[in-house]
């Protein structure tokens, strides 16, 4: 997945005594006299990660702090006999080469530690922090802080290392509890160096920025994404399951759609709905038929939905499902539906921008289930989206079985604490296989709420279970699970894209080729040169993960998963239209990529070729094979630069990287003007992963920019410059004049869209539903909607949006039952309501005009937010969804803790980003280390 070098780079639960972390058949051990046998247990323990001063270097390092508390009691940590492994996206400062490596080691050394890679491969991003003879042993109840110098910066939670383990004398290792805290209100600890002036989200920040008022939405309005005319006759139709749904034979998938979604809602009979194509259905009026088109009309002779085809008529569908109202879905979600639903009269007619409107979900860096996919796709066709580009294969694991080739699923598909990596990858990211076992991590959380640190995740920000591994490290589709993807994906005309990710991003692949070679001696798909010196090294740290172009097992390998891929699709009778060949990132400069490599210089095809001759002849014989199996093919921008002469037969690229000031910010129209066609996937507006805004609780990367909903509503595909109004540290710019503008010509070539879902930090569905909802809904208007907003015209549709959001789609989003599946709801991202205080009075808002607002002086009480009310000095608030969900809670003037105040029974105070209440009269010691005096708020 794309993801450029500077690109790498919760609310906490209280501190649970020992005796209730390690119930129910994890006791700690049997108490003992302190000795040299002794050892804490690993439960006991609790890593806490930190950045406390970015101003050590601008923009080198900076210095965390890793602090290591043994709650243990009776054993204390020793000065060898131990090793703690983690992962990290930020690489620790002590493992890298010149002054910062120098600095970072010697700084380690004076506290009897060194860190280095754990990996016999020394490849990713997988660490081990050791004692020397020079270390200090943890006494019992000790807290020891550790100084800990790390690359960059790490201005969210999700910057912390995850996955921590302790082993003893080369045992096996045991979860290590760990926890991240970062201030907001602390510039050393978000600031990420002097050219960092983007603010970090607060209350009176938010309260600025909503700016919206509440409307009355008009039928049209209220409808996502908008139809191109909608118009509300007066009155309603009843519709339920009973309804006498007409239609012909080659709609039969269409009709069966709709009677199971209404079957969810009520049993009642309703009016007759009837649906049909007509080739020749022209909703615009410009005298051509519209692909995709339908109209809806409801009256008193029931509901007639008419599409151009069938994914016409389907759109039709999905419009009426957004017609039924909010209360009707959340009355049968609670088991009190029963009589029939009724929707406005009505005549719709609609039809869209694009022909592509995608969205592409990684599983290779975490899995999902298939379930959740699906879950995915009924959410795609609910918001008229029709293509899932899966990302099914990367450097942390290949995940879709291919016959014949069992070592991609038995290895490439497990992470394990595997430093040999001998049965499986080795950890990456934070995760191996999630809770459950067979990983060799022991003493795992047993579940979630373990893993969380004793508090049920609700997954409306940063949660610590994600430093517990819980994620999918491990998992892959099985031939008959993607099959049934396969199906579920063609009844809602949705095309699944595969996407072998290559030559680079390749290491589970390569790795698993390398263990069918060691094993069994079969070099037929190998895609390693054993003797190549090459060095190169990836944004994630990989030094192995290319396959050698050089190599014919390489394209043996290739044409083998493409033919097994497209039986799949065969067996499963859905059109495979088009394969993604990946290509993005080859690590380093090309004359390093294959440079010491024998096989490259005695193979007479490509002997004397330098890295890019090289990677021109990759592709051109990649695309060759992907074109056996699928019409068209795409792959990300690296693999065709617009400046220079090479092309690919029926290949599309999906520029990516258009950061402001990185100099690719104007690919997509040079390759558009220049005849190629394009789908638009631009990191600063696309990329749904990257976090909200710039708050340490909200998780995600920010590589490329913070993206939230009003990017992806205020993206416009054919003036993608009109949001380049500030880089991605908050310093204003201006479009470059060099920049290429789109032309009419160039204008044909723009094939549609496609917002980016990558899995670095999702580890549960819950977390990639947060960080698609909103967000997804913003992009599927701009795919959809021919009204494309000028600048000017911007704002005011914003504030349609947003009412629409808070007032209907939210509420709908909140009930919301996938077709086919259990389940019900949404996790959509609640905001945080913005707040002031002036003269003892609180006044708030929220982005999404609708949703509620709650406020509390002591964080125990809740009241309804109506308007502004007197709280004196503090308060916090926080928004309330339909559904009962509540988002973060935002304080409005609670002061940081001081070590020389004294406070009050009630008092508020924010400590390291923490929020703290007085239980009784305190002063002196730091909240969390009273937990007599003061309790968290959660």
């Amino acid at each position: 997945m794309p993801q450029p070098a500077l690109r790498r780079p919760p609310r906490m639960a209280v501190l649970v005594p020992v005796a209730a972390m390690t119930a129910a058949g994890a006791a700690v051990l049997a108490s003992a006299p302190a000795s040299a046998a002794c050892r804490p247990d690993p439960r006991a323990l609790r890593m806490t990660f930190q950045p406390v001063d970015h101003t050590v270097t601008d923009a080198v390092y900076f210095r965390a702090r890793l602090t290591l508390d043994d709650r243990d009691r009776r054993c204390g940590l020793g000065s060898s006999g131990w090793a703690m492994y983690f992962t990290s996206v930020r690489q620790p400062a002590a493992v890298l080469s010149g002054t910062t490596g120098d600095i970072g080691r010697k700084q380690l050394a004076d506290q009897g530690l060194t860190v280095a890679r754990a990996d016999r491969a020394q490849s990713g991003d997988f660490y081990v922090l050791r004692p020397t003879s020079a270390f200090t042993p943890v006494k019992p109840g000790e807290r020891r802080q550790i100084d800990f110098n790390m690359e960059l910066w790490a201005l969210q939670k999700t910057d912390a290392p995850a996955g921590w383990s302790i082993s003893y004398d080369g045992g096996t290792p045991h979860w290590l509890p760990a926890r991240a805290l970062q201030d907001p209100t602390d510039p050393k600890q978000t600031k990420a160096f002097s050219g960092d002036n983007r603010p970090v989200q607060d209350a009176a920040r938010r309260y600025a920025d909503n700016t919206q008022t509440k409307i009355s939405l008009s039928l049209k309005q209220s409808i996502l994404p908008q139809p191109l005319s909608a118009t509300a006759s007066g009155g309603t139709v009843p519709i339920g399951g009973g309804s006498d749904v007409r239609a012909p034979g080659n709609l039969r998938g269409e009709a069966g759609y709709l009677r199971s979604a209404l079957g969810d809602l009520t049993r009642a009979k309703g009016a007759p709905i009837t649906l049909r194509t007509d080739p020749k259905l022209d909703v615009d009026h410009d005298g051509k038929p519209d692909a995709e088109g339908y109209t809806l009309t409801t009256g008193a002779s029931g509901v007639q939905i008419v599409g151009t085809d069938p994914a016409g008529v389907l759109h039709g569908v999905q419009t009426l499902r957004q017609l039924v109202p909010a209360k009707s879905y959340q009355d049968a979600a609670a088991g009190h539906g029963g009589g029939a639903v009724r929707v406005p009269r009505a005549a719709i007619a609609d039809a869209p921008l694009f022909s592509y409107r995608g969205l592409d979900i990684d599983v290779g860096r975490h899995f999902e289930s298939p379930q959740t996919i699906q879950k995915f796709l009924d959410l795609m066709s609910f918001t008229k989206l029709n293509k899932l580009h899966l990302h099914l294969t990367d450097d942390e694991g290949w995940r879709l079985q291919i016959p014949g080739l069992p070592e991609l699923t038995g290895f490439g598909a497990h992470r394990a604490f595997d430093p040999g990596e001998t049965k499986a990858l080795h950890e990456g990211m934070g995760s191996v296989n999630d809770l459950g076992g067979g990983d060799g991590i022991a003493g795992k959380a047993r579940n979630q709420t373990q893993a969380n640190l004793g508090r049920p995740p609700a997954y409306q920000g940063f949660e610590p279970d994600v430093l517990n591994f819980v994620g999918k490290g491990s998992g892959s589709f099985s031939t008959a699970e993607f099959e049934g993807i396969l199906r579920y994906a063609n009844a809602r005309h949705i095309d699944v894209i595969p996407e072998f990710d290559f030559p680079a991003h390749a290491r589970a692949a390569v790795q698993s080729m390398e263990r069918r070679y060691k094993d069994s001696g079969d070099a037929t798909y190998r895609m390693l040169d054993p003797n190549d010196t090459s060095k190169h090294v990836s944004v994630q740290g990989y030094t192995d993960n290319m396959a050698n172009p050089c190599l014919p097992g390489t394209y043996r390998f290739l044409t083998k998963v493409v033919g097994e891929v497209k039986k799949m699709y065969a067996a499963a009778g859905t059109p495979l239209n088009r394969i993604s060949l990946g290509g993005d990132e080859p690590p380093g400069a090309p004359d390093a990529w294959w440079s010491g490599s024998p096989a490259c210089k005695s193979n007479p095809e490509t002997a004397g070729k330098d890295g890019d001759a090289l990677k021109n002849l990759f592709f051109t014989k990649w695309n060759a094979i992907a074109h056996t199996a699928a019409p068209q093919t795409s792959g990300w921008e690296d693999i065709t630069d617009p400046t220079k002469d090479f092309k690919l037969t029926g290949f599309t690229p999906l520029p990516w990287q258009n950061v402001w000031g990185w100099g690719r910010e104007d690919w997509a129209y040079r390759f558009a003007n220049q005849g190629t066609p394009v789908i638009l996937a631009h990191a600063t507006n696309l990329y749904m992963d990257l976090a909200y805004n710039k708050d340490p609780n909200e998780p995600g990367y920010y590589w490329a920019e913070f993206v939230d909903e009003k990017s992806t509503f205020t993206y416009q595909p054919f003036d993608v410059y009109a949001n380049a109004t500030e880089d991605r540290w908050g310093n204003p710019i201006t479009p470059s004049p060099s920049w290429q503008k789109l032309t009419p010509e160039g204008r044909k070539n723009i094939l549609g869209m496609e917002a980016q879902l990558f899995g670095e930090n999702g580890m549960t569905p819950q977390l990639r539903e947060y960080q698609a909802f909103p967000k997804l809904l913003g992009a599927a208007e701009r795919a959809w909607n021919r009204d494309t907003p000028t600048t000017a015209q911007m704002p005011a549709a914003w504030n349609v949006f947003s009412n629409t959001l808070g007032q209907v789609t939210f509420p709908l989003l909140s009930a919301y039952r996938p077709v086919g599946l259990p389940g019900t709801g949404v996790n959509y991202r609640i905001p945080l309501p913005g707040g002031k205080i002036d003269g003892g009075t609180l006044s708030a808002n929220v982005r999404d005009p609708g949703l509620a607002i709650e406020y509390s002086t002591d964080g125990v009480h809740w009241r309804p937010y109506s308007g502004p009310v007197a709280v004196g000095a503090s308060a916090l608030t926080r928004t309330r969804a339909v559904d009962g969900r509540t988002s973060r809670i935002s304080p409005v003037g609670v002061p940081n803790w001081q070590p020389a105040g004294s406070y009050q029974q009630g008092a508020l105070v924010n400590y390291q980003g923490e929020l703290f209440r007085a239980l009784r009269p305190s002063s002196g010691l730091a909240p969390d280390l009273s937990p007599t005096a003061w309790r968290l708020i959660q």
